[in-house]
């Protein structure tokens, strides 16, 4: 347990800010966009699934991994492109949202918790459902796209948050995994079915919008609250993660011991082994439970007259620890938390099922949609869009990702590049990190102090603030600390 992975001393010339990732992955044909088949006629531009998830990592069998199942994900990234290393641009719930939709870095928005309602700075700002409803489109929201109640009538044409009417299904077996002092660390194997939990109305709702008759173009968004705690799923959803096989975390015994003390927040969910497991079983069933609902949505595109014209972006809004480095929850710069999945399907592309290795952000979801719908893009939006690495996603991509959270008064901002993370904790006052994902993709050694990698800092130090200062500040003010989403 106190060995870390690849612990010998790197080679001086090892580190490199030149070696991408690309060199070392099978190339790709690049991929076609068929933009006729994003028009069914000349005139009608194409109509825009948009599915956001709460809470959801990447342990999913798409992006490799050996137990969850989630058939209908990897089912939708065969058929268009999945983000390999796709990431939020603050780990909780509102701030995620607010910088997506708007198309603007968190210190932009003002939105550092989720208290702030996303217009309080952003008066004049159209946000991402206002700019296709001004466009033409139709547009609806069914369940949690912005945070709870923080959007306006502006945004939408319809907006449903079903909820069941029966209480069978807040009945069942479970507990609390933290003996009450936590409430959102309960889990429960739920009587009754699907559409006896909200996902379950919420993706009733999407298919009676999809297979309507639609006289404007459509923006739908669905917004599925699981995996967000408490983990509450049908018992079904449970059976296929008997509790032995699932693993507990695992890492170094002094995982802690050279990270700066503000990398974890300060209240602490310590999970015994037991605990951790049945954490993890809930967490799965959670997931499998969404992704049924999922392929009911995507199974009623299928159907409908809309389903040629109609391109899907999934994403979640944020990461989430399961158990990595002691922790069991969001809030964090490191890879778990702030890593989403993202996957971006159209029409017709070829070929299908491609796989883009290169680091990118949510906040360009905005400018990607509005260059594939034929539409100007707004004058303040901050990320570039996607849309040359949905043609080519093995072309070079020069920019990193950027994460921040604050921590009090004080702030955390973090690159990802395709093969570092760094970060600075108060502007490099309060800590340091380096994380060489080709020698330690679980982030467990901080290269920070090490001379090798003078150089590598010096170079990502300068990309940081680059980025801060688009972002719109380098100095620390201020801020609420991160809050549950």
């Amino acid at each position: 347990m106190g060995t870390r992975p690849n612990d010998q001393a790197p080679r001086p010339n090892s580190p490199s800010l030149a070696a991408p990732v690309t060199a070392r992955i099978r190339v790709r044909a690049p991929l076609v966009l068929l933009t006729g088949a994003l028009r069914s006629a000349a005139t009608q531009r194409p109509n825009i699934l948009f599915i956001a998830v709460d809470d959801l990592n990447t342990d999913l069998g798409c992006y490799g991994h050996p137990t969850v199942q989630t058939p209908n994900m990897d089912r939708l990234a065969r058929r268009g492109v999945r983000f390999d290393r796709a990431y939020c641009q603050y780990p909780v719930c509102n701030p995620s949202r607010t910088s997506l939709l708007s198309g603007l870095y968190p210190e932009a928005t003002h939105v550092l918790d989720n208290r702030t309602p996303p217009r309080s700075h952003l008066k004049d700002v159209v946000f991402l459902p206002e700019f296709f409803r001004r466009n033409g489109y139709f547009t609806a929201r069914i369940g949690k796209v912005f945070h709870d109640g923080m959007d306006g009538p502006e945004d939408w044409d319809l907006r449903l948050d079903p909820r069941p009417s029966s209480g069978i299904g807040s009945t069942g077996e479970g507990r609390n995994l933290t003996g009450g002092k936590f409430a959102f660390f309960r889990w429960m194997a739920a009587e009754g079915g699907d559409e006896d939990q909200p996902d379950g109305l919420i993706a009733r709702e999407a298919v009676r919008l999809i297979l309507q008759k639609h006289d404007k173009p459509f923006f739908i968004a669905v917004g599925f609250r699981k995996p967000h705690d408490p983990y509450v799923a049908p018992k079904k959803y449970f059976e296929p993660y008997p509790l032995e096989k699932i693993p507990a975390p695992e890492g170094p015994a002094d995982d802690e011991s050279d990270i700066p003390q503000l990398a974890l927040p300060t209240v602490r969910h310590n999970l015994g082994v037991q605990e951790g497991r049945e954490f993890r079983r809930a967490y799965y069933a959670c997931i499998s439970f969404m992704d049924a609902q999922l392929g009911k949505v995507l199974e009623a595109l299928e159907n409908s007259a809309a389903r040629h014209n109609t391109l899907i972006v999934f994403f979640g809004d944020n990461g989430l620890h399961l158990g990595e480095h002691g922790w069991w929850n969001k809030v964090t710069l490191f890879e778990r938390s702030a890593r989403v999945p993202l996957i971006i399907a159209l029409p017709e592309c070829r070929p299908p099922g491609a796989v883009c290795h290169q680091p990118v952000e949510l906040v360009s979801l905005y400018a990607t949609l509005a260059e594939l719908a034929g539409l100007a893009a707004p004058a303040h939006l901050q990320g570039p869009s996607l849309v040359p690495l949905l043609r080519n996603p093995a072309r070079p991509w020069a920019l990193p990702a950027y994460t921040v959270v604050t921590r009090g008064n004080a702030m955390g901002r973090s690159i990802r590049t395709a093969r570092y993370r760094y970060t600075e904790w108060d502007s490099g006052r309060q800590g340091v990190e380096l994380y060489d994902h080709d020698m330690d993709p679980h982030e467990y050694r901080n290269l920070a102090a090490d001379p090798a990698y003078a150089g590598v800092i010096r170079e990502l130090k300068r990309l940081l603030e680059e980025r801060a200062r688009l972002a719109g500040s380098l100095d620390p003010n201020p801020m609420p600390s991160g809050v549950r989403g």
